[in-house]
C-alpha cells in the first residue's frame, strides 16, 4: 500500500507540473530566429515550416526584395500550390479521359460503318474546288497545329506516359525540344489562321437549309445520307466558327500571356492564362481529331479536295449539293470550273 501511495502522488504531481507549465503559454521566441533554424536543421533536417510560415504571413521583415515590380515582396503565392493540384489533378484526368474517348469513338464509328461513301460511280468530270492560296494556307495552319498539339501533349502528360517508357535523360531532351517547338510555331499558328478566318468567312455564314444538316447529321454518318449543302456543310461551318475562330482566338491570346511573361504578369494572371490555354487547346484537339477524319478517311474521295484543290463532279453534287449547282448554273465561278479528267495538272488523281 505504501508504494501504490507513493505512485499515486507522483502522478498528482506530475499533472500539476505539466498545468502550470501550459498556463505559462509556449514560451518567448527565441532572439536569435537564424541560429534556432540552424538548431533545428540538426534535430530535424529538411523541416522548414516555420521559415515558409514567416514568408507566407507577408511581413516586410521577411519577404522584402531588392527587385520592384508588380510582385514585389511576394516571395510566395499560395495560389501556385492550387494551380499545381489543377494541373496534376482534374486537368490532366479529365483532359486525358475527353482525347481518348474521342478516339474511341472515332475509332468505333470507323469498324463499325467504314467511311462515308458515294453512290453513284465518279463521274471524271473534276471542279476546282480550293485555290493554291486556300491550299497553302490550310496545310499551313493544319502543320503548324499539329505540331503545337503534339508538343503540347508532351508536356502534359508525357510524365504520366513517356516518362515510364523512356527515362529520364530521353524524356528530359524530347520535353525540351517540344518547348522549342511550341514556343517558335506559335507564332506562325496565329498568322496562318488569321489569313483562313478571313479567306472563308463569307463561306463559312449559316443559311437556312444547314439546318437540315444538323438535324440529318446522324443519317449522313450512320446512312451516307445525301443532304444538299453549300459550299461548306453545317459541320464544317460549326468547326470553322467554334474552332478555327473562337477557340483559336481564347488558345492564341492566352498563348501570348504565357510566350511574353515579360510583359509584367502578374503570377496569378499567368496561372489563369494557363487554364484558359490548356482547357480551349484540349477541345480544340478533339474537335480536330473529327476533323481530321472527315477529311481523310472518314468520307470517301474528300483527302484528294485539299491535296489537289479539285473534286469530281459526283463528289460534288453527292456533298455539296447546292454549291455544285451554283458553280454549273455560272452563279459561282471557281478559279479552274468544270474540266475533263486526264488534264496536266490531274495526272495524279486524289
Amino acid at each position: 500500500m505504501r508504494q501504490l501511495s507513493s505512485w499515486v502522488v507522483a502522478a498528482v504531481l506530475s499533472l500539476l507540473a505539466l498545468g502550470a507549465m501550459a498556463q505559462q503559454g509556449p514560451g518567448p521566441l527565441p532572439q536569435d530566429p537564424v541560429k534556432a533554424q540552424q538548431e533545428r536543421q540538426t534535430r530535424q533536417p529538411g523541416n522548414n515550416s516555420d521559415v515558409w510560415k514567416e514568408v507566407r504571413s507577408g511581413d516586410p521583415r521577411f519577404t522584402t526584395t531588392t527587385v520592384k515590380g508588380r510582385e514585389t515582396d511576394v516571395l510566395l503565392q499560395s495560389w501556385g500550390d492550387t494551380w499545381r493540384r489543377i494541373r496534376n489533378g482534374p486537368a490532366t484526368f479529365y483532359g486525358g479521359w475527353l482525347l481518348v474517348l474521342v478516339i474511341a469513338a472515332i475509332l468505333g464509328l470507323y469498324l463499325w460503318k467504314g467511311p462515308v461513301r458515294l453512290h453513284e460511280p465518279l463521274s471524271g468530270r473534276k471542279l476546282r474546288r480550293f485555290t493554291a492560296l486556300e491550299m497553302t494556307v490550310h496545310w499551313t495552319t493544319a502543320i503548324s497545329f499539329c505540331l503545337l498539339g503534339i508538343s503540347g501533349l508532351i508536356m502534359f502528360f508525357g510524365k504520366y506516359v513517356l516518362l515510364p517508357l523512356i527515362g529520364y535523360t530521353l524524356f528530359a531532351w524530347l520535353t525540351q525540344l517540344s518547348k522549342n517547338l511550341h514556343n517558335f510555331i506559335a507564332p506562325l499558328f496565329i498568322v496562318s489562321v488569321a489569313v483562313m478566318i478571313v479567306i472563308w468567312m463569307r463561306d463559312n455564314v449559316f443559311r437556312s437549309y444547314d439546318w437540315r444538316w444538323f438535324r440529318r447529321a446522324w443519317a449522313f454518318f450512320l446512312r451516307s445520307e445525301h443532304i444538299p449543302s453549300g459550299r461548306f456543310n453545317a459541320g464544317e461551318k460549326a468547326w470553322f466558327w467554334g474552332g478555327v475562330l473562337l477557340l483559336s482566338i481564347i488558345m492564341s491570346s492566352s498563348g501570348l500571356v504565357l510566350l511574353f511573361p515579360n510583359f509584367d504578369q502578374t503570377r496569378w494572371t499567368m496561372q489563369h492564362a494557363w487554364m484558359w490555354h490548356v482547357g480551349a487547346a484540349l477541345l480544340y484537339i478533339a474537335a480536330a481529331l473529327g476533323h481530321i477524319y472527315m477529311g481523310t478517311i472518314g468520307v470517301e474521295r474528300t483527302y484528294g479536295n485539299m491535296r489537289h484543290g479539285y473534286c469530281d463532279e459526283t463528289w460534288a453534287k453527292e456533298h455539296h449539293e447546292i454549291w455544285y449547282r451554283e458553280v454549273k448554273s455560272g452563279r459561282r465561278s471557281p478559279a479552274g470550273g468544270a474540266i475533263p479528267a486526264g488534264a496536266p495538272h490531274m495526272k495524279e488523281r486524289p
